[in-house]
């Protein structure tokens, strides 16, 4: 852990908290898997803390078929029944059934043009927004970006996918960069940013 460097308030001093923070949130993700992943997770947050599912993520890869979507949307009365059984992951009902909805709609959108990630990143012209946050100023919980997001993944058949979720997801994967402008990993994520994918 760095200890001499400036970063957003959020991860305080907890090491996962703060290895997510560095190495993860505001990272650009064209990679269409973890974009369904993400967003998944995200959902599981929903009325939670983010550091309780990041705790749980890998339980929840291990339970849910490292979150392969070709594997979950073929999941059925038998897997939700495990699932629901599992204590090392959230278990709602509601969430689980989402995520496989979800997954069904992952398999026809990434049919398309562009796939599940074109689907996400149109939202944004396919390039990261930098926020310029000073220390002080709380980040947006959601845009109009994130409504025009979220109304599209519900069109589709998501669930959980309301704007505030949708705006979390944003900035989980880069599509918007929320770091402080004092915080060492904006100028990083904002050249992440810049690069060609």
């Amino acid at each position: 852990m760095k200890a001499d460097i400036v970063r957003c308030e959020w991860p305080g001093e907890d090491r996962l908290y703060v290895a997510y923070h560095d190495e993860e949130w505001g990272v650009p993700e064209y990679d269409p898997r973890a974009l369904y992943e993400k967003l998944v997770l995200d959902g599981f947050q929903a009325g939670l803390s983010w550091i309780t599912i990041l705790r749980k993520r890998e339980n929840f890869r291990r339970a849910f078929d490292r979150f392969n979507p070709e594997k979950i949307a073929r999941y059925g009365r038998r897997d939700v029944a495990r699932l629901l059984k599992d204590e090392g992951i959230i278990r709602s009902r509601a969430k689980i059934e989402a995520a496989i909805k979800g997954a069904q709609a992952w398999l026809d959108i990434q049919e398309e043009p562009g796939g599940f990630t074109e689907f996400i990143w149109k939202h944004t012209g396919g390039r990261m927004i930098v926020n310029q946050r000073k220390p002080g100023q709380p980040a947006p919980t959601q845009t109009k970006m994130s409504e025009a997001l979220s109304k599209d993944l519900k069109q589709r058949g998501f669930n959980f996918v309301g704007p505030v979720i949708v705006y979390a997801f944003a900035q989980a994967v880069g599509m918007v960069n929320d770091h402080l402008t004092t915080c060492f990993r904006h100028a990083e994520c904002a050249k992440l940013g810049k690069a060609e994918h």
